[in-house]
């Protein structure tokens, strides 16, 4: 049985925490041994896991969110108003 790429989507975070059937799992290996993009995919969810656990605080400097939050309005607001 071969499985496709949404299904392996499916089952990442069962493949992470080692919870997915034995059989289910060796299709998995199988797929992301010879697939550039579930790999990628599977090594940025482990990558946004090791993130997650991660329990350090870091300060952000002074004004960051003003500048973010502008320039987010400025993006959002680009084309509006534009027909071309």
């Amino acid at each position: 049985m071969v499985i496709e790429c949404k299904h392996v989507w499916d089952y990442i975070s069962d493949y992470l925490d080692g919870s997915l059937p034995p059989e289910t799992r060796a299709l998995v290996q199988k797929h992301l041994d010879h697939c550039e993009i579930c790999s990628a995919i599977l090594d940025s969810t482990r990558n946004i896991l090791v993130l997650t656990a991660d329990d350090r605080v870091f300060e952000l400097p002074v004004g960051f969110s003003d500048r973010l939050h502008q320039r987010l309005n400025a993006e959002m607001n680009k084309g509006v108003g534009d027909s071309s």
